[in-house]
C-alpha cells in the first residue's frame, strides 16, 4: 500500500496471516513530463494501487530542464522505476519547442484558446504513447496513464478524448499482447478537470508542486518565464484554486 509522509508517497508493507501470499500490485506506465498535470497523474496512479513505471522523454525540447524536474517528481512520489527515452524530434522541427521559432508570450486567454499554437509538437502524444505501449507490453503492464486535459489547455488535438479512444484501439489491435487477449487501457484521470481542479487534487494527495515545472521557455537556471501559454495557464489555475504557486518566475 502507499502512504504519505512529509508530503511524499512511500511504499509500506502490511502483515499477512501465516501461509498467505502477498497480492501482486498492478503495473502501470505513467507518462511524466514533470508538469502539474503529469505529476498529479502519477500521484493518482500510485494512490489507486498501481506500481508506477514513469516514462519521460528527452526529445530535443528547448525546455529540456523539465527532465530534471520529472526525476525529482518520480523520486518524491515513489515510482517503481523512472526511465528517460531519448529521441530527437528536432529532425522534423515544426514547433517552437523543437525548432528555431519564438515561443508565444503574453497572450490573452482568448488568444490561447483560439486555434492550435506554434508550441504544438507534431504527433507528440502519439509518439509518446507508442513508447509507453512498447514498455507496457515488455513488462506486462496493461494500464497506461497520461495527464492530458481537454478543458484548460492550449488546443492541442492530441489531448482530446477522441484521440485517446482511437489510440487505445490501436494498442489493442497492433500488439502481440492485444491480439492474444490482453486488454490495454489508456487512463486519463484529468481529462475533464479544470487546471484549478487538478491543482486542488494534487494538494489533496499531498503532492509537492514546488518540484513540478511547466514553463516552455525557462532560464538556464530553470526559472519559469511567467509569460508563455503554459506559465499563464498554470498561474491561472493556481489563482482560481486559491493556492500560492510555489515555483519561481522571472515575471509574474
Amino acid at each position: 500500500m502507499v502512504c504519505k509522509k512529509d508530503g511524499a508517497f512511500r511504499e509500506t508493507t502490511t502483515s499477512l496471516p501465516t501461509g498467505s501470499q502477498p497480492q501482486q500490485m498492478k503495473r502501470g506506465v505513467v507518462l511524466l513530463s514533470g508538469g502539474v498535470d503529469s505529476t498529479t497523474t502519477l500521484a493518482i496512479a500510485i494512490t489507486e494501487g498501481y506500481d508506477a513505471y514513469a516514462l519521460s522523454f528527452d526529445y530535443g525540447q528547448r525546455h529540456k530542464i523539465e527532465i530534471d524536474f520529472a526525476r525529482r517528481v518520480a523520486n518524491s512520489l515513489g515510482a517503481r522505476e523512472h526511465r528517460v527515452a531519448k529521441i530527437d524530434l528536432r529532425v522534423f522541427g515544426g514547433s517552437a519547442l523543437t525548432d528555431d521559432l519564438d515561443v508565444p508570450k503574453k497572450r490573452s486567454e482568448n488568444e490561447i484558446a483560439d486555434g492550435i499554437p506554434v508550441t504544438y509538437v507534431p504527433a507528440r502524444n502519439t509518439i509518446f504513447l507508442a513508447y509507453a505501449l512498447a514498455w507496457s507490453e515488455v513488462i506486462s503492464a496493461y494500464d497506461i496513464f497520461i495527464g492530458v486535459n481537454a478543458i484548460d489547455y492550449s488546443g492541442y488535438p492530441d489531448c482530446r478524448p477522441e484521440f485517446i479512444e482511437a489510440f487505445e484501439n490501436v494498442a489493442n489491435l497492433g500488439t502481440k499482447a492485444g491480439v492474444e487477449g490482453k486488454r490495454f487501457r489508456i487512463h486519463t484521470p484529468l481529462i475533464k478537470l479544470s487546471k484549478a481542479e487538478i491543482i486542488r487534487k494534487a494538494v489533496e494527495l499531498g503532492v509537492d508542486l514546488s518540484l513540478s515545472h511547466s514553463c516552455y521557455d525557462p532560464s538556464s537556471e530553470g526559472v519559469a518565464c511567467g509569460e508563455c501559454d503554459s506559465c499563464l495557464l498554470r498561474l491561472k489555475g493556481f489563482r482560481e484554486a486559491g493556492i500560492k504557486d510555489p515555483v519561481r518566475y522571472a515575471k509574474k
